[in-house]
């Protein structure tokens, strides 16, 4: 019986040993690779950030551009109503 026991020692130890190890490298590439889907989420975050950043330059061209126009639509606007109000006829 001792020699049984025995024996089984150190097998049991390299058997502990192993699962382990194996639970260590699943657990490694899970980690990995959630760190990978991380890193291209990143990369993806940064590229909206960048085409945001244009969207919003072109947008406040276009805004500083508008008050021109506007302004041009409201004089407009303005001799239009004064023409209006000289056509209605005074009682």
């Amino acid at each position: 019986m001792n020699e049984l026991a025995a024996s089984t020692g150190p097998l049991f130890n390299y058997g502990v040993l192993a699962i382990i190890v194996v639970v260590a490298f699943i657990a490694w590439f899970f980690v990995n690779r959630a760190s990978v889907r991380a890193s291209e989420q990143l990369q993806l975050l940064e590229a909206l950030l960048e085409e945001q950043k244009k969207q919003n330059a072109l947008l406040r061209r276009i805004a500083e551009a508008q008050p021109v126009a506007e302004k041009a639509q409201d004089e407009q606007d303005t001799g239009d109503k004064r023409d209006f109000i000289r056509l209605i006829p005074e009682r």
